[in-house]
C-alpha cells in the first residue's frame, strides 16, 4: 500500500511542478486577504477591548492559513468529479492499487500544496509585515495546515465521489464553507468584548475556532496544555473521522 500510495502521490505532483502556476493561483486570495484586510486588524487590536493577545499579525497571519486549507481542501473534489468524467478513475480501478491509496495520493498532494502556500504566507508577512514568531509556533501551524489540507480533502473526495456532481457539489460546498468561516472567527475574533454572547456560543461549537485558537496561541509562544489541549484533539479528531470516510466512499465506489 506504501508503494502505491508513494506512486500515486508522485503521478499526482509531477503536473504542479511542471506547472507552478498553482503556486500563485493559490495564493490570490490570502494574499490579497494579508494585504488588504490586514491592515485594518491593526486598528481592531489598538482601540477596541477583548482582541486576542500577542498583536494583530500574530492574530491574523495563522488564522489566514486555516482560511488557505479550508477551502483549497474543500474544493479538490472537483479534481476527481474530472478525472471521474475523463475516464482516469476508471482506469485505476482495474489497477491492483489499493484503495486507499487512490484517495491518499490525491490528499496528500493537496497538504503538500497547502504546506508550500502556507510557508510563502508566512514568510511574506515576516518581510513586509515585521511578523515575530517562534520557530516552535511556525512549525505547530504548518502541521495544523498539513492535517486540515488531509482531512478537508479526504471529506471533499468522498463526497464528490457519492454525489457525482458538480452542481450538487459546489451548491453543497458553498452553504457548508462560509458559516464555518464566519464562526471560526478567522477575520474577525469572536470573543466577549467583540462580539455578542450568543455568537460567542454559536462559535464555540466550531470545530475551527478552537483549531484558529490553537495556531493563535503556538504564533504567541503559548504551548500550554489549556491551549493546546481543545485545538488538538478538534484536529486529529476530525482528521480521523473525515479519513474514513474518504476510504469508504473509495471502497464502496469501487465494490
Amino acid at each position: 500500500m506504501l508503494r502505491d500510495i508513494g506512486l500515486l502521490y508522485r503521478m499526482e505532483l509531477v503536473p504542479s511542478l511542471r506547472t507552478p502556476a498553482w503556486i500563485v493561483i493559490g495564493l490570490m486570495q490570502p494574499v490579497l486577504y494579508l494585504l488588504l484586510f490586514g491592515p485594518l486588524t491593526e486598528q481592531i487590536a489598538a482601540n477596541l477591548p477583548g482582541f486576542p493577545p500577542g498583536g494583530a499579525w500574530v492574530v491574523f497571519t495563522p488564522a489566514l492559513i486555516v482560511q488557505l486549507a479550508l477551502f483549497s481542501s474543500s474544493f479538490t473534489g472537483f479534481g476527481l468529479l474530472a478525472d471521474l468524467k475523463g475516464g482516469v478513475v476508471e482506469r485505476l480501478r482495474v489497477t491492483p492499487a489499493s484503495r486507499v491509496a487512490l484517495l491518499l495520493g490525491k490528499v496528500l498532494t493537496n497538504a503538500t500544496h497547502t504546506v508550500v502556500q502556507a510557508v510563502l504566507i508566512i514568510l511574506l508577512a515576516v518581510l513586509v509585515f515585521d511578523l515575530r514568531v517562534p520557530a516552535a509556533g511556525v512549525a505547530l501551524v504548518l502541521v495544523i495546515a498539513a492535517l486540515m489540507a488531509v482531512a478537508l480533502a479526504s471529506i471533499s473526495q468522498g463526497l464528490a465521489l457519492r454525489l457525482g456532481n458538480e452542481d450538487a457539489f459546489l451548491g453543497l460546498l458553498n452553504t457548508v464553507l462560509l458559516p464555518l468561516l464566519l464562526l471560526s472567527g478567522i477575520l474577525i475574533p469572536i470573543t466577549r468584548g467583540l462580539a455578542p454572547d450568543w455568537l460567542v456560543t454559536a462559535s464555540s461549537v466550531n470545530p475551527f475556532t478552537h483549531i484558529v485558537d490553537t495556531g493563535r496561541a503556538g504564533f504567541r509562544g503559548d504551548f500550554a496544555l489549556s491551549e493546546m489541549a481543545t485545538g488538538g484533539l478538534a484536529l486529529l479528531g476530525l482528521a480521523v473521522v473525515a479519513l474514513w470516510f474518504g476510504v469508504r466512499s473509495f471502497q464502496r465506489e469501487n465494490a
